[in-house]
């Protein structure tokens, strides 16, 4: 049993606060986990020293899920950037100590690998359109197949997203908070003036991205939309703020454009909303460091299917022969059946099994691809003492 012996919390300063956590086992078996929060990183540092390293000490390193739980669970203030980051950092170095143990590559014992390679953008900005589109030029020729385009706003001193001088852009590159002052029309105007000159002087074979970090009304937002419809961007970032996701639904009434939200998410129920209309965004793309990372907070081990259950959170109902199962409807989430829509199930199991999904639904008997359903009125909400079991 690999026993979490030391916990450190390590702060660096190569032009800003990096926060690293490092945990260390009896056997000296070493993980590392980052903590670091743009604008609050020693917020993070203060958490994790003060309230988590000491709950640390002592307990087996294997036990991933279980510390996950204790420290998201066991604290009464739940939730929040802070709290998400001190606890990803501490999920990262267990998943980190594991895989040393296991002498695997994280993504190994993940489930391996799926993909050759996957698609990333660089950041090209610059104070006028024309030295954006100069910096977008250098991405291309770097390599980038998409790039996400930040120019200055004519008539305003700065503009948050854009670099100061010849310095690659940083967001929290100041001791205290750059101010910007802002003019929403002057905005507006110079965003499909630079779509214009980027389609023209990069082609149609670059995918191109903008975000306006969440500085318009839904309105705004779908006429900047709009504008740029015909420059086809592969999506408009953080358009309107995240804390009223019905927005995003008013948006997608008048464009096509593609949407995505998610930066400042840290828990899966930041995305319950959004999920139940799949429609109105493109991508939903947290942070791993404030999202609790690889765990998650029950990101891929318990996800909301939101078509079959908006308000239940799923479980597999049995891992060892009912795993995965899926919708018929199209969504992608496991379901543990704890409503009447359980009858939507298809099951994906070849030999006859008979399983209790809820304490309100007796049984699914499932023969191959024929099923039964028998159950009383199920109540709204599954228990999640009411663990789905396999007989």
């Amino acid at each position: 049993m690999p026993v979490i012996q030391d916990a450190r919390v390590i702060v660096s300063c190569p032009g800003r606060n990096f926060v690293t956590l490092k945990l260390t086992t009896a056997d000296g078996v070493r993980g590392l986990g980052d903590a670091t929060l743009n604008g609050r990183e020693l917020a993070v540092a203060s958490y994790l020293t003060e309230h988590v390293l000491p709950c640390l000490i002592g307990r087996d390193a294997h036990r991933i899920e279980d510390i996950w739980q204790f420290l998201y669970r066991g604290a009464y203030w739940r939730r929040g950037p802070v709290t998400m980051s001190a606890i990803a950092a501490v999920d990262t170095a267990l998943w980190d100590i594991k895989a040393k143990i296991a002498g695997l590559p994280l993504y190994q014992l993940l489930g391996g690998g799926c993909r050759s390679g996957c698609l990333v953008y660089g950041h090209a900005n610059g104070e006028t359109i024309e030295a954006t589109i100069a910096h977008a030029l250098e991405h291309r020729a770097a390599g980038y197949r998409a790039i996400r385009l930040q120019s200055g706003v004519p008539g305003l001193a700065s503009t948050y997203g854009v670099a100061h001088g010849a310095r690659s852009y940083e967001p929290a590159d100041a001791a205290l908070p750059r101010e910007n002052a802002w003019s929403t029309p002057k905005y507006l105007r110079s965003v499909a003036p630079l779509f214009a000159a980027a389609r023209e002087a990069l082609g149609w074979d670059v995918h191109l991205l903008h975000d306006v970090h969440h500085r318009l009304t839904p309105i705004e937002a779908a006429r900047l939309c709009q504008d740029l419809e015909p420059y086809r961007p592969f999506w408009i970032e953080d358009a309107v703020p995240a804390d009223n996701q019905a927005s995003f639904r008013l948006i997608r009434q008048h464009t096509t454009t593609p949407l995505a939200v998610g930066e400042v998410f840290n828990s899966i129920w930041d995305c319950k909303q959004l999920s139940k209309s799949s429609s109105s965004t493109t991508s939903a793309r947290p942070w791993c460091t404030p999202a609790a990372s690889v765990t998650c907070g029950g990101w891929q081990r318990s996800p909301i299917c939101t078509t079959c259950a908006p308000d239940v959170t799923a479980r597999p109902i049995c891992r060892r022969y009912a795993w995965p199962r899926h919708c018929t409807s199209g969504c992608p989430f496991p379901t543990s059946a704890s409503r009447s829509t359980c009858r939507t199930l298809r099951p994906r199991i070849g030999r006859s099994r008979i399983i209790t999904a809820s304490r309100t639904a007796t049984c699914i008997r499932v023969r191959r691809r024929a099923w039964v359903s028998r159950s009383t009125k199920p109540s709204l909400r599954h228990s999640p003492t009411s663990a789905p079991t396999c007989r």
